[in-house]
């Protein structure tokens, strides 16, 4: 995810502090991992310098001076170039499941228990996801489908690679 697009997005809708930017960010996206303010005040620095944003006001309080955050044109049009362009899927061809399968015949290892306890977690995780979804808002469930799918994918090759398991270690020991 662009954190940088994402806290501009967040600005067209108005000027807010940095503070509550987090605060917006982790609402909508951060349900599991929510923003540092290091990170959300160094990408705000960062859009500063790059004259996507602009500091709309600054307020003095009972700590540091709270500097109010609005979106420039320049900053608009990033975003409207970001959310038209399709993002490049990710095929995945350097798996570290792939490699520790491998390594694991290599050095004559049990890769069908490393497999079956692959497995076994990916298993839980998806229980865990469908639990979340079935108690979340649409937003949840959404990413919760997102992540369930990839993982049923995930469970569909650690499949077709333990049915080729003996193949795979005649080929990677030859």
């Amino acid at each position: 995810m662009s954190i940088a697009h994402t806290l501009l997005g967040l600005l067209e809708s108005g000027p807010r502090h940095g503070y509550d930017l987090k605060r917006a960010f982790d609402e909508r996206f951060g349900h599991d991992r929510p923003l540092h303010y290091g990170q959300v005040y160094s990408t705000m620095s960062r859009l500063l310098k790059n004259g996507l944003v602009e500091v709309d006001g600054i307020e003095a309080g009972g700590g540091p001076e709270r500097k109010r955050y609005a979106i420039t044109d320049a900053g608009v049009t990033d975003v409207q170039k970001w959310l038209t362009s399709p993002e490049k899927p990710e095929p995945y061809l350097q798996s570290v499941l792939y490699t520790k399968v491998v390594l694991a015949l290599l050095t004559h290892r049990d890769a069908t228990e490393l497999l079956d306890r692959q497995r076994s977690e990916h298993l839980r995780l998806m229980r865990e996801l469908t639990r979340r979804k079935t108690g979340g808002d649409l937003a949840d469930q959404l990413i919760c489908d997102h992540a369930l799918f990839h993982l049923e994918a995930d469970l569909r090759w650690l499949e077709l690679t333990a049915a080729r398991l003996d193949a795979l270690a005649s080929e990677v020991r030859a």
